[in-house]
């Protein structure tokens, strides 16, 4: 039997290297495991080390394989600066920005300067196939999942639905979709559709002033997505007194593991 571990990697990204930190839970020798790829990294693993809060996803993996013998690698992509942060997990492509003021215009344009097609190409080019020649991972679609919120959550929406070829299934938590009109998004899903369809697990919550501001907009989406994606692909999970937080992400992170393991299967 092979002993849980963490281990860091630092992977090229851009013109700097990239921390990464990958969960393998115990497994038999020889044995590969199904692969989730996630944003924050930094919120994921030790709540000793967690800023913002921590998901908790070791003892979500450990939970899982106590009840159903399943259980996943967990690779964490780090990024702990919130202005680079909203650069890399805002994709560009999906429509036009809209903006609730001029003044917010302005910031916004100051602040943000969209890279999330490039994170998109770091992540398929470079970090999965260095993940799957190094670390005991299933290779193929119905293996990997990739998962993140609030920007990370509208990356994953990106990330899930612009490669079904590479990921089954996509957890799309507490997405920022109010950058784009509702049109320009289901018309850019409508674009991506091909014979593979990534399930889209979309959740988000009511239970605070973040997550109130999101609400609407994630509403609109989901209903203009739903009236072209496939029912059997995608699930809308609503938490009226859900929060924007690590602690009320936790949760979602163990329904959203135990479907993705399920549908492994």
């Amino acid at each position: 039997m092979i002993q849980e571990k963490i281990v860091d990697l630092h992977a090229p990204y851009k013109n700097t290297k990239r921390l990464v930190r990958v969960y393998i839970p115990e497994h038999e020798e020889n044995q590969k495991l199904p692969v989730i790829y996630m944003t924050d990294g930094q919120n994921l693993f030790e709540e000793e080390n967690c800023k913002y809060g921590c998901w908790h996803t070791r003892e979500a993996i450990r939970e899982e394989f106590k009840k159903t013998g399943k259980s996943a690698i967990i690779v964490g992509i780090y990024n702990d600066n919130p202005q680079q942060r909203g650069r890399e997990l805002t994709p560009k492509s999906i429509g036009k920005f809209q903006y609730p003021s001029f003044m917010a215009r302005i910031m916004i344009s100051l602040f943000l300067k969209p890279e999330g097609e490039i994170f998109d190409d770091f992540i398929i080019n470079t970090l999965k196939p260095h993940i799957e020649k190094h670390f005991p991972v299933k290779k193929g679609r119905n293996n990997t999942a990739f998962c993140g919120s609030s920007m990370g959550g509208l990356m994953s929406f990106f990330t899930g639905v612009n490669n079904p070829d590479v990921f089954s299934m996509a957890g799309v938590f507490s997405p920022n979709v109010m950058m784009y009109t509702t049109e320009d998004i289901k018309n850019w899903v409508q674009s991506k559709l091909t014979e593979n369809k990534t399930y889209l697990y979309m959740y988000v919550g009511h239970g605070n002033d973040m997550e109130a501001q999101l609400y609407p907009a994630f509403e609109k989406a989901c209903e203009a997505i739903q009236e072209i994606y496939p029912e059997e692909f995608m699930k809308v999970v609503i938490k009226e007194d859900g929060m924007h937080h690590e602690s009320h992400w936790e949760p979602v992170f163990k329904d959203f593991l135990h479907e993705f393991l399920a549908k492994n299967d």
